[in-house]
This record gives structure tokens, sequence and C-alpha cells, in this order.
């Protein structure tokens, strides 16, 4: 069993490790963390990496379960965020084909985050061919049995990809940008969609050791 945070449209090591995964539960009875993959994605725009972050609401210092944090209306974040990935996938091989798959997130409103995100994982692994078993947690385990593998903490913004997971080595593909900023690795799993199309399953296999 792999164990996973809930996160807004994942790095490709997410989903490499997902891929990689028999089993797989995300956490929900977990405290929110901020300033995670939890409520922000980063993609390549014109000019570089842009993080996207996704509003919450409140909880008046305290400390507020995964599967209770709500998202917020405010700064009209669903427009901005849809703007921005239009304006630096629209040149991209496969934005056209399945940018009308994307666009209802961006103009509904979900009330929790996690609702929000899971509803996109479950589009992203459809769209790229592949039907992980994928569960929520029942209760929170401070530690996983040794016969898991823990990767709630470890996938995170500040800490580069192959520091976090070893044993995982980012495939470059084709980057809208890539003559200007180089290959941009470990993105939010649209870059690798929007990029690749059907060939995404090919830079996220072989399959990680499990």
């Amino acid at each position: 069993m792999h164990h996973f945070a809930t996160a807004y449209l994942a790095p490709v090591s997410y989903y490499a490790r997902l891929y990689a995964a028999k089993e797989a539960r995300i956490e929900q009875w977990e405290h929110y963390v901020k300033q995670t993959y939890r409520n922000r994605c980063v993609i390549a725009s014109a000019q570089g990496p842009l993080p996207l972050t996704i509003p919450t609401e409140s909880n008046g210092g305290e400390k507020c379960l995964m599967r209770d944090v709500r998202i917020s209306d405010h700064g009209n974040w669903r427009h901005l965020h849809w703007n921005a990935m239009e304006a630096a996938y629209r040149q991209s091989p496969f934005y056209e084909y399945y940018a009308d798959d994307f666009r209802p997130f961006y103009e509904k409103r979900y009330t929790f985050l996690l609702d929000f995100n899971e509803q996109l994982r479950q589009l992203v692994c459809s769209l790229i061919g592949f039907n992980p078993h994928v569960e929520l947690s029942t209760e929170y385990l401070h530690e996983v049995p040794d016969s898991d593998t823990d990767l709630r903490s470890l996938i995170h913004p500040k800490r580069p990809c192959t520091e976090a997971l070893p044993a995982y080595t980012p495939r470059p593909y084709y980057q809208v940008f890539k003559e200007r900023h180089g290959f941009l690795p470990d993105l939010s799993i649209i870059d690798l969609l929007f990029n690749m199309g059907p060939e995404s399953l090919l830079v996220l296999d072989p399959p990680l050791p499990v």
C-alpha cells in the first residue's frame, strides 16, 4: 500500500508513484498543511515555472482536517488559473484535445478541496489510461506498516523529486518552452498530458520499484 497526500494536479513524480502502486490510499484525516501540493500545482509558463495556488477558507487559526478544508472564492482564482493554463499550453500538441475535459473544473464551484482534487485525479488517470486502486483513509496513521510506503510528506514543492524519491529519475519529454528554459522536471501532470497526450504513460513507465 502506498500512502499519498491529496494534491491539486499533482507533479509527474506523484503520478509515477501512483502508477507503480498496486494499491494507494489518499490521506483525508491529517491536519491540513499549507504551502504544499495539496492546494498548489506548478506549470510551465513563457517566463518559467509558475505556481498556481487554490485559496482556502481560514479556520480561525485552528487546525483543520484535510477532509474539511473548504475552497475560498477569494481573488477570482478559477479565472486566473484557467487563463494561466491556456496561455501556457494553448500551443501544446494536445491542449485542444483535452481542454474541454478540464474547463468545467474552473466553471463549477466546489466546496471542499479534497473533492476537487480527487475528481481531477480521477480525470487525469482516465485520460492517461490507467486505473489505480485508490481509497481514502479511514483514520490517521502516524506511522504506516513496515510493508507500506509513506509518501504523504515526501513529495513537496520545496524538495526536489530526486531527493524525496531516490529511486525516481525524471524522464525528459517535449515541452513548449523547452528551448527557452531547458527541460523543467516534475511539473504538474497537466504539463505532461498537454504536451505528450496518449504517450504520457510512456513517461511514467517502466514502473518504479515498490
